[in-house]
């Protein structure tokens, strides 16, 4: 790529850590133009995808988020031109969210993020500034609650026996039950609480008892060995305490127990705020309410399934879509699906399934 006038300087830089005031070459030939917008474009996942800048003289480019590119200096506008200066970049200071209840979120009309280019907390003397473009005026909507503290906890029994022992008690409620035989049989051999398999079991025995069997009891007995586990980042196991946790949050409502299913509310949207960097937890935040907005009910393969009369695929799928509508349900809704209209269809497939 050639610039002119031929003896301008430039250098390259990422195109995340462009700010408004920089001075950009644009594609093809002429001088560097001053940025006077910068906007995002994410992908169909939510993810950061392109840079959409606007210059001073109302030339636009889109850049690949992770190019890098070619920048000048405030020479590059001629001094015989008389041009306002656009607003400078926002100065270097970290925006406090200590005191914040989500950080990961902006209120509308907040100041971009300001990070070192390594991550870290304090900018290096002489280095540029990362400025995180901001997201558009209306932050997403995301009914985060915050960790519940040894009050809240306390309305979750204590178990008064192993593990082992309120699996078996369990089984031993329903003889003959040979869904609940197979899985009790595994697990009350040992339950491992670091094995993927041993919680899915817990989960899947949980949820026979209160959806088969109707036994909320027994059923939130063994639910609460899963309810108790922290979230350690690995999201495979945490898939199988969070069904458990959306369960009993649903059952705890069913025996008028309000306080205790907020509190397994909670326990179940820890997660959404174990990140601590702003622009990730923003981007996160966006593609959770998308998820909660656009849930998968897999209305197609239960039709499918009518359809080709096959009733035992059509309640497996009935199934997910009952753990689907759950997890709203625990989350409070969404911006497309209300309470109300969850409690409905919740009943719905519960009738439908058990039948």
């Amino acid at each position: 790529m050639t610039h002119s006038p031929a003896d301008q300087q430039y250098r390259e830089k990422q195109a995340g850590s462009l700010q408004i005031g920089d001075y950009l070459f644009l594609p093809g030939d002429g001088p560097a133009e001053q940025i006077t917008h910068i906007g995002l474009e994410r992908d169909d996942f939510g993810v950061p995808a392109l840079i959409l800048v606007t210059t001073l003289d109302g030339g636009s480019v889109r850049i690949a988020i992770g190019s890098s590119v070619p920048v000048g200096e405030a020479a590059a506008i001629p001094d015989d031109v008389d041009t306002p200066l656009a607003e400078g970049p926002a100065p270097l200071t970290e925006p406090d969210t200590s005191d914040a209840p989500d950080a990961g979120i902006p209120d509308a009309g907040d100041a971009p993020d300001v990070v070192t280019s390594d991550g870290g907390d304090v900018p290096e003397e002489g280095a540029p500034a990362v400025v995180v473009p901001p997201l558009p005026a209306v932050a997403p909507t995301v009914s985060g609650l915050s960790a519940p503290g040894p009050p809240q906890l306390a309305l979750i029994p204590e178990a008064t026996d192993s593990p082992e022992n309120i699996v078996a008690a369990a089984a031993e409620t329903h003889p003959g039950r040979n869904g609940v035989a197979v899985l009790s049989e595994r697990l009350v051999k040992g339950i491992n609480t670091k094995s993927g398999s041993c919680l899915r079991d817990l989960s899947d025995l949980a949820h026979d008892l209160f959806i088969e069997l109707r036994d909320p009891d027994h059923a939130l007995a063994v639910a609460d060995i899963l309810n108790v586990l922290p979230y350690d980042g690995n999201r495979d196991r945490w898939m199988s305490v969070e069904r458990s946790l959306a369960l009993s949050s649903f059952i705890c409502r069913e025996l008028g127990q309000t306080k205790r299913a907020e509190v397994y509310d909670q326990l179940l949207q820890a997660p959404d705020t174990v990140e601590t960097d702003p622009f990730k937890a923003r981007i996160a935040a966006k593609v959770r309410q998308r998820g909660l907005n656009e849930p998968n009910l897999y209305d197609k393969e239960i039709f499918r399934s009518i359809d080709n009369g096959n009733r035992d695929a059509e309640r497996e799928w009935r199934l997910l879509r009952l753990e689907a509508l759950l997890f709203l349900r625990a989350h409070g809704g969404s911006n497309t699906i209300g309470l109300g209209e969850l409690d409905h269809r919740i009943a719905n497939e519960l009738e439908a399934v058990r039948a």
